[in-house]
């Protein structure tokens, strides 16, 4: 890479980022086949932007703060954002006061959580680390196992991390990136990894959704490679983008929040339509005033 960043440029970049992965979710919450028939607004977002918001209040120099991410995801997740029953069980947990780490490794009778949790929530991490990919990874990880103890799950939040790293890298030296090859080559060995390597050879919408999956277990494995080779396929078109993901079904939401969250990273908040922009529910208030407060 061959620029710095202050952090002003950094939470400029979490934050467009942010946009893409929220409006995303909350039109694909709204679940329309189409992005000519739009319903009508506000559209209201999910678990996956509300803990996004939990991530990026914590941003800051240094390595990210897990305790702190852990903190609000334990005090400000709301059970009628479509949370999972795992996630909500753990949320509730760390809110009484059970140390994130035992409470997420006790997940799934002590497996730990696979699913796509972590994936939906990483891209404005990724964004804020848009000067180098290896440190992405490595914080992409620890922002992961917070809540997500299984490998799997993990490698999601790693991959989705990465991508929008290397996406708004690519905005700020001028450069398109190609995503899946950068994405893999810094992802655990796993199925996760196995998807993006395959996802490079798929060349069509319904063949890429048939072969990837896309999201309708929640697991990471068959979320995480669809929602990135949309990202890499549909990289300047946010509209595209969302209705890639749109069409395929499953997980929508969490695959527009994923997808849309890599493309506004590289695309900034030009790329996604203002009156998209305008129809999503308002971020919370806790947010506008954790940033102000780190800027």
């Amino acid at each position: 890479m061959s620029f710095t960043l202050f952090p002003g440029t950094r939470l400029a970049l979490a934050l467009e980022s942010l946009a893409g992965l929220s409006v995303g979710d909350a039109l694909g919450a709204a679940a329309p086949t189409d992005i000519s028939d739009l319903p009508p607004a506000p559209w209201a977002w999910t678990d996956d932007t509300e803990e996004a918001c939990c991530l990026v209040a914590v941003l800051a120099d240094g390595d990210f703060d897990r305790d702190a991410f852990a903190d609000l995801l334990g005090r400000h997740h709301d059970p009628d954002r479509a949370y999972g029953r795992g996630a909500l069980l753990m949320l509730r947990e760390i809110r009484d006061g059970l140390p994130w780490p035992i409470a997420s490794a006790a997940a799934f009778d002590g497996q730990g959580s696979a699913g796509n949790g972590a994936a939906m929530r990483a891209a404005p991490l990724g964004a804020w680390h848009a000067d180098s990919l290896v440190h992405a990874a490595v914080q992409g990880a620890r922002a992961a196992e917070v809540t997500h103890a299984h490998a799997e799950g993990i490698a999601g939040g790693v991959a989705v991390t990465v991508a929008a790293a290397a996406a708004a890298a690519g905005r700020l030296n001028g450069v398109k990136p190609s995503l899946l090859g950068a994405v893999a080559a810094h992802t655990p060995e796993g199925h996760v990894r196995e998807g993006l390597i395959q996802a490079v050879r798929l060349r069509s919408i319904p063949e890429a959704a048939y072969a990837l999956g896309t999201g309708a277990r929640s697991m990471a494995q068959d979320t995480v490679p669809f929602a990135i080779w949309v990202a890499d396929r549909f990289l300047g078109d946010y509209p595209a983008a969302i209705a890639a993901c749109l069409a395929a079904g499953g997980d929508v939401d969490t695959t527009c929040a994923i997808a849309g969250g890599i493309v506004a990273a590289y695309t900034g908040l030009g790329g996604i339509p203002p009156a998209w922009r305008s129809a999503r529910e308002p971020l919370p208030g806790w947010l506008a005033a954790a940033t102000a407060a780190g800027e």
